[in-house]
């Protein structure tokens, strides 16, 4: 069995085209369909359902696709070993994360981890919470950084700090003084709220749902994406919001905007490095996963 036949049905299998992983492997099409034949061909069995437009795995090629990416990753690890014996570690490394850990957490672990290790380079992909699951699920990433856990029974979750979801406001007048509400005073706020999907949202819904409410009993006038958006809705006055300590640090400091706790709702909740329990990690993403375990002082010292 070849290495790269076996690299080339992996990069099908998570692009889901033909075309898109000619480009990424900087192949020909006429090439990576030969691969597939020539594998499908020693194997004896079809590996990709060619019927209609959208790629799909046989069977058969769903159980090659999760020895494949062991093969593939203790390949990897042979080589980064010798590497590392040879005191050279580098590659790039692919670090999914949800919104809060990508912006608050990560810039410093990949400093130092690049003080570390100069010859890697990183490339950041921007999903939620849920998105880094599925894609974890799907062999698409080795892993993640995010903000909540999910019920999936093949994942594996490290802890790696705490964090305190806060309301903010304005730093106005109407505000600046008060340094508590209760849940029945937020019922009559105007309030700005992540997207589906967030890790966010769901630990403030899951927080509701405890005391028997959910989000049809607030007054809702925007669900945003992007966290910098929500602060300058929160700062302009058109609501308040729900949001991770970590995310106001600055505005907080320099009175922007003004954090208040809600009195009947105090909300913790953990962000976590997370992988898939029966696949291993690529050499590199374990190097990472070992870095951030053993760095968690970094990520509390942020500020």
């Amino acid at each position: 069995m070849d290495f790269r036949q076996l690299e080339t049905f992996v990069t099908i299998a998570k692009l889901k085209s033909f075309s898109k992983a000619a480009d990424h492997l900087f192949l020909t099409q006429p090439t990576i369909s030969n691969h597939i034949q020539n594998l499908e061909k020693e194997l004896g069995t079809i590996l990709i359902n060619r019927s209609n437009k959208k790629v799909t795995l046989t069977k058969a090629g769903e159980i090659l696709f999760a020895h494949a990416m062991d093969i593939l990753n203790k390949k990897e690890q042979t080589l980064f070993s010798l590497k590392s014996f040879q005191g050279k570690i580098e590659g790039t490394l692919e670090i999914a994360s949800s919104s809060i850990p990508e912006q608050y957490i990560l810039p410093s672990l990949l400093n130092s981890f690049h003080t570390l290790y100069p010859d890697v380079k990183f490339h950041l992909l921007h999903y939620d919470s849920e998105q880094v699951v599925d894609s974890i699920c799907n062999g698409e990433i080795d892993f993640g950084i995010v903000g909540a856990k999910n019920d999936t029974k093949h994942l594996s979750y490290i802890e790696i700090m705490e964090d305190t979801l806060l309301m903010i406001a304005p730093y106005t007048d109407a505000y600046k003084n008060i340094n508590e509400i209760t849940l029945d005073q937020l019922l009559h706020e105007k309030i700005i709220l992540r997207e589906e999907g967030s890790g966010t949202r769901k630990i403030f819904e899951k927080a509701l749902a405890a005391r028997n409410l959910s989000m049809e009993d607030f007054h809702i006038i925007a669900y945003i994406e992007s966290i910098e958006s929500i602060k300058q809705c929160v700062r302009k006055g058109l609501g308040v919001s729900i949001i991770s300590q970590l995310a106001v640090v600055d505005e907080i400091k320099f009175q922007l905007l003004k954090a208040i706790t809600i009195k009947d709702l105090k909300i913790k909740r953990s962000f976590y490095f997370v992988y898939h329990k029966y696949r291993a990690l690529s050499p590199l993403a374990e190097t990472f996963k070992n870095f951030v375990v053993g760095n968690k002082d970094i990520i509390k010292n942020r500020e």
